[in-house]
């Protein structure tokens, strides 16, 4: 008769057994959470128990072919129990797709007597939806008025007009410079530095106007990498531009995944931020754009060796 599972899969995991001549054998499988969105980090927990003696073989990460890739090394955790084999697998995972994508996983290798049997981690999913929201409108009723109403003070529309002409001059200046064939022979590294250089002297994430700081600073990194690499668009939205750049070397994508993620958040769904997060996220995109030219310069160097 086939023994019943131990309660060490009481904690949400689902559990199996390898089949009825491996009695003796059970696992767990445990996706945490069960839905994200694009770029954010998942684990897959996957728990052994075996006979003493026993030797485990965990797979090294899933079938990245479906669009889920990890993102650290496997960490193999044993359990205290010395009367049997008892080892829990944890893999950080993130997806880059979205929909319902297939987790697979090679089958676990126990070894045991001289004997070699496989055990099969079962079918998983993962459930991804967009970074934006499906209301990018995001349409909210006024508040009541109340019974007297007074007119903003006149600075505020000084100030109001003075960041308008900032950021109008600062994109006329960019679309001069696009225009400028000339600017095009320029280094695009240069030129992306130059760019967050003048981003920053607007003092606009000082000035209450973070949104406005981070438009210009995503702006300035996507127009960098459509100049650096191949396959990047400005057209390309974030979802597209993740899974055009999957794969390729010089790009830090789950860095650049989390960057554009959080920006989209403020600027599409007016997700608040506050200036020091505001500060981090401009201080983050240039740094991608440090760490692509670098790893490009690598690349090169490598190519002429």
């Amino acid at each position: 008769m086939t023994r019943g599972l131990l309660p060490l899969f009481a904690l949400g995991f689902i559990a199996s057994t390898a089949g009825a001549q491996d009695v003796a054998v059970q696992r767990g499988v445990r996706v945490q959470p069960e839905s994200v969105t694009v770029g954010d980090p998942f684990r897959v927990t996957v728990r052994v128990r075996a006979p003493k003696g026993t030797v485990l073989e965990f797979p090294q990460g899933p079938d990245t072919t479906t669009g889920v890739e990890p993102l650290d090394r496997v960490v193999i955790t044993p359990g205290t129990d010395t009367s049997v084999v008892d080892h829990v697998a944890t893999y950080r995972l993130a997806a880059w797709d979205v929909g319902r994508l297939p987790i697979r996983f090679d089958d676990i290798l126990l070894r045991s007597g001289g004997r070699e049997r496989r055990l099969a981690v079962g079918v998983l999913a993962i459930e991804v939806t967009s970074v934006l929201p499906a209301d990018s409108a995001q349409r909210v009723p006024k508040p009541v008025r109340p019974v007297y109403e007074f007119g903003v003070p006149w600075w505020y529309w000084l100030i109001v007009a003075l960041l308008a002409a900032a950021i109008g001059a600062l994109l006329w200046w960019w679309w001069r410079r696009r225009r400028d064939p000339a600017a095009l022979r320029r280094d695009p590294y240069d030129e992306a530095i130059h760019a967050f250089d003048h981003a920053d002297s607007l003092g606009l994430i000082n000035a209450g106007e973070a949104g406005h700081h981070l438009a210009l600073v995503a702006e300035v990194l996507r127009v960098y990498l459509s100049r650096v690499v191949p396959a990047a668009r400005t057209a390309h939205t974030t979802s597209e531009l993740v899974l055009a750049l999957r794969g390729d070397p010089i790009v830090p994508l789950p860095r650049l995944a989390r960057a554009l993620h959080d920006i989209d958040l403020v600027k599409f769904a007016r997700h608040p931020v506050t200036e020091a997060r505001a500060g981090e996220l401009s201080t983050e995109a240039r740094a991608i754009v440090v760490a692509v030219h670098e790893a490009q310069q690598a690349a090169q160097v490598a190519r002429a060796a």
